[in-house]
């Protein structure tokens, strides 16, 4: 772990990992010590990718080093975590080309049919390395390298709910609808961001996600 502070009310802590890769269960451990015990004075949590941060109420008062020495007293104990424990989510997709309007895209930047590039998305095992940009947008890692896309060159006004995309290299979903420039490449008919539930996102850092292909009729029958 390395330790970076940002301003003067908050520090990352750096795992090492790229955008690309996956966060270990050390990441996820030390997330769930750090919100389960806080450090004196620490107001929030916040993992992405590859790091924690742990934002600070200024009138605290702690000085750097023993901040730092406060999160790697929690860190202890997380060292030889692993992915054991981890959750995986199961999330139902219509690649229909209804919903779907940048499949052809993505299968021309594959050079295979759209119907292999549905095959292939829903064959994938990703994870959750960061979520974000809109409330509940869950940013995944795992995406086959040969259907990596750039994202569109003019992103669209509005975006409709649960619309799955692909981002360059990465796959996510719009929980809510919002304007985007992801490449659409199917629908699930799932709710994934409520502020009635409890928590209001489906999906967490560090979930493991498998999408299921359903057929147009399943998505306009799914409840």
């Amino acid at each position: 772990m390395r330790f970076a502070p940002l301003g003067d009310t908050a520090i990352a802590v750096d795992f090492g990992l790229s955008q690309a890769g996956v966060a270990p269960g050390r990441l996820q451990a030390l997330t769930r010590a750090l919100q389960q015990d806080p450090p004196p004075g620490a107001v929030d949590v916040v993992p992405a990718y590859g790091t924690v941060t742990v934002f600070y109420d200024d009138g605290e008062g702690s000085d750097f080093t023993t901040r730092c020495a406060a999160i790697e007293s929690r860190g202890v104990l997380v060292v030889g975590a692993s992915d054991d424990a981890e959750v995986w989510v199961e999330i139902p997709v219509c690649y229909d080309a209804e919903l779907a309007p940048d499949l052809a895209r993505v299968a021309a930047q594959a050079q295979c049919a759209e119907a292999e590039v549905a095959a292939l998305h829903a064959a994938g095992e990703y994870r959750v390395q960061a979520v974000g940009f809109s409330p509940g947008f869950p940013y995944l890692v795992g995406l086959s390298e040969r259907m990596h896309t750039p994202r569109l060159a003019t992103p669209r006004m509005a975006v409709p709910a649960g619309s799955v995309g692909i981002g360059g290299a990465q796959t996510g979903i719009y929980p809510l609808a919002t304007p985007g420039g992801w490449n659409l490449i199917g629908r699930t008919p799932l709710q994934l961001f409520d502020l009635a539930a409890n928590p209001p996102a489906r999906l967490r850092v560090g979930n493991r996600v498998r999408f299921k292909a359903i057929t147009r009729e399943e998505f306009a029958a799914w409840k």
